[in-house]
């Protein structure tokens, strides 16, 4: 099954859950003494949607207030994408909000890819084809698609921690490989 049919029949829970997940990768490393996990309040709601609106007012203002002018256009596009999250906890408007967060996770990823590819790749990735993502794009889908089969496996079953633990885990995973690449284009443009 392609992201995008995954997409389609998730239910809330793996929506949220899966939307999350794309922003948490998506987050660059904070400054000395920032949240290094500022979207972890949102990841309670996950399970039954309870306390979603609030949480998810509370982590935007939080990272709003946390916004430097040294951010980048990432940190920007995922407080953005953060911001425009319906706050209602039910499966039409989280897959809406869930598609668009699977895009902006592979457009970053794109942006740090080698080769770059170009952006219409990566709705041919989304569908099934390979073609036209480097490494980087190719294994953000790899994980999204995981991530939405670990969900999809442990839902409707009570509580569901270890389906979300799972994806945690997956995306942490995602986070360091992304933050490796960042880095080490950072150091190159660092040198004289």
């Amino acid at each position: 099954m392609t992201l995008v049919e995954q997409i389609a029949r998730a239910d809330e829970r793996s929506l949220a859950a899966s939307a999350l997940a794309c922003l948490d990768r998506c987050l660059t490393p904070p400054d000395a003494g920032g949240d290094p996990e500022p979207l972890r309040p949102l990841w309670v709601s996950c399970d039954t949607g309870e306390g979603w609106a609030e949480r998810l007012d509370a982590v935007h203002a939080a990272m709003e207030r946390a916004a430097s002018a040294a951010d980048g256009g990432t940190a920007s596009r995922v407080r953005a994408m953060l911001g425009a999250a319906p706050r209602e906890f039910a499966a039409g408007p989280l897959r809406s909000w869930a598609d668009a967060c699977s895009l902006l996770a592979l457009e970053v990823h794109r942006e740090f890819d080698f080769p770059a590819g170009d952006a219409d790749a990566l709705e041919l990735c989304r569908t099934g084809g390979a073609a036209g993502g480097g490494p980087l794009v190719t294994g953000e889908v790899l994980r999204q698609t995981e991530i939405l089969e670990v969900l999809a496996e442990n839902s409707g079953t009570a509580g569901g921690g270890a389906g979300l633990r799972r994806v945690l885990d997956l995306s942490a995973e995602g986070r360091r490989v992304l933050r490796a690449v960042m880095s080490r284009r950072a150091r190159g443009r660092a040198r004289p």
